[in-house]
C-alpha cells in the first residue's frame, strides 16, 4: 500500500468550521436525524465517566458507544482517553516490535555513535564547556535522525491503526519521498521553540562570557531569560502535530504547521499533557533505569570512581561505551513510544474535530453498520462537519 486511504480527506487542509463541527474536546457526534435517542448526561458528567444511572452496565466505562466502537489495530475508533493513547503506543511497538525495534536501533546506533566521537574530539579540551560543545556539535545529527525516525515510525503506527503489517522496507518506501520536507519542518520547530529560549539566555551568556559581572545583573538576565521558557514550550506544544499531518496528510511545511495549529487549538493542555509530560517522563524513567545498571558495571570494573561519576568531560573510554550502550538500548525501546504517541494524538484530535474515525474504519475494510451504534454517529458528525 503506497497510500493510505482515510488520513487526508478534502476538506483537511481547510481551516475548520467552528459552527460546523463539534468543540475540540466534544466526545460525542452531533446527533442528527438517524442517530439513536440519547439519555441527557447528569450535571458535570464528563466523557469517560457517563451517568451510571443512564448507561447500561458491564460495557465498560464508555457505555453503549465504547461496545459499539471498532477496533481493527492498536485503537478503537473514537476519541481516546488518555490511559488508552499510552496504551494504544505500547501495544503498537509490542505488536510490531521487529520493524519497530529494527527502525529504531539503527538510528540510536548512529546517534549514540555520533556522540561517542564528539565526546572523544572535545574530551578535557573544554573545561565545563565540554558538555554543552558535545550537544551542539551532535544537533545536526540528532535532528537528521529524528526526523527519520518520526518519519519511519508514522508509518508503522499508522499501518497498525488500520491492523495492517508492515515491515521495515514498507516504511522507507512510504516515508522517503517526504523526508526532506519532514527534516526542514523539524529545524524550523526547533528554531521557534529552543531557539526562542536561547535567544531570551544569550543576555546572560554574553554578560557573563565577559567575565565582569555583579550577582544582581546576572539575576536580572537569568530571569529574562526564564520567561522565554514558557513561550518555547507553548511553541512546541502548538506545532507538536505537524509531523504526523505532513506525513499521512502529505502536506507542505507551512500547511502541516497550520494544520497543528488548528488541530491542537482548545487542547494545548491535553495535549502537553500527553506528548511532553507522561510520555516524556516515562521515557527518562525507561532511560535512567537501564543507564544505573551500565554505570555501575563501569565502577566494578574499574572504568571511573565515584567522585567523577557524573563528570562526562573526564570519563574513561571503557565508561564512555558502556554509557553509549545504555544509550542504543534506551534509545531502541522509547523512540517507537514517543513516536507512537504523537501519531496517536493526532489521530484522536482528528476524530474529535473531523470524524476520522469513519474514513479509517472504511480503510480498514469495515462493514457499514447501517444507521445506528458508531457508525450512524459518525456519518452525522461527517455530515455536519460538511
Amino acid at each position: 500500500m503506497t497510500d493510505t486511504p482515510g488520513w487526508a480527506s478534502p476538506s483537511s487542509s481547510e481551516p475548520p468550521r467552528d459552527g460546523a463541527r463539534p468543540p475540540a474536546d466534544a466526545p460525542a457526534a452531533v446527533p442528527g436525524p438517524s442517530a439513536p435517542p440519547q439519555a441527557t448526561p447528569a450535571p458535570g458528567a464528563q466523557y469517560g465517566q457517563p451517568d451510571r444511572g443512564t448507561q447500561p452496565s458491564g460495557q465498560g466505562p464508555y457505555g453503549w458507544e465504547a461496545a459499539r466502537s471498532p477496533r481493527p489495530g492498536v485503537i478503537p475508533l473514537r476519541p481516546l482517553s488518555v490511559g488508552e493513547l499510552l496504551d494504544g503506543a505500547v501495544t503498537t511497538v509490542r505488536r510490531h516490535w521487529r520493524t519497530a525495534l529494527t527502525l529504531s536501533l539503527g538510528i540510536a546506533v548512529l546517534d549514540q555513535a555520533g556522540a561517542f566521537v564528539a565526546k572523544l574530539l572535545v574530551k578535557g579540551r573544554t573545561g565545563a564547556s565540554t558538555q554543552l560543545l558535545t550537544l551542539l556539535a551532535t544537533m545536526p545529527l540528532t535532528l537528521l535522525l529524528d526526523a527519520l525516525a518520526v518519519a519511519l515510525l508514522t508509518i508503522v503506527v499508522s499501518r497498525a491503526v488500520l491492523g495492517r503489517p508492515v515491515t521495515a522496507g514498507d516504511a522507507w518506501r512510504d516515508a522517503r519521498p517526504r523526508l526532506l520536507q519532514l527534516l526542514g519542518l523539524t529545524v524550523l520547530t526547533t528554531l521557534m521553540s529552543v531557539g526562542v529560549v536561547l535567544l531570551g539566555f544569550t543576555p546572560l551568556i554574553g554578560y557573563t562570557a565577559g567575565g565582569a559581572g555583579t550577582p544582581g545583573t546576572a539575576g536580572l538576565l537569568f530571569l529574562v531569560g526564564v520567561l522565554t521558557v514558557p513561550v518555547g514550550l507553548w511553541l512546541l506544544v502548538r506545532y507538536s502535530l505537524a509531523a504526523p499531518a505532513l506525513m499521512l496528510e502529505k502536506q507542505g511545511v507551512m500547511a502541516a504547521l497550520s494544520r497543528s495549529r488548528r488541530l491542537v487549538r482548545g487542547s494545548w493542555w491535553r495535549v502537553c499533557a500527553v506528548v511532553l509530560v507522561l510520555s516524556r517522563i516515562l521515557a527518562v524513567i525507561v532511560g535512567a533505569t537501564l543507564l544505573i545498571p551500565f554505570r555501575f558495571l563501569g565502577l566494578v570494573l574499574g572504568f571511573g570512581t565515584m567522585d567523577r561519576l557524573g563528570d562526562s568531560g573526564h570519563e574513561s573510554i571503557g565508561m564512555m561505551v558502556l554509557t553509549a550502550v545504555a544509550g542504543i538500548i534506551a534509545s531502541a525501546l522509547t523512540t517507537p513510544f514517543l513516536a507512537a504517541v504523537g501519531v496517536l494524538v493526532y489521530i484522536d484530535q482528528r476524530i474529535r474535530r473531523e470524524a476520522l474515525d469513519i474514513e479509517l474504519a472504511r480503510a480498514a475494510g469495515l462493514p457499514e453498520q447501517g444507521g445506528t451504534g458508531w457508525s450512524g454517529q459518525a456519518a452525522d458528525r461527517t455530515t455536519a462537519r460538511h
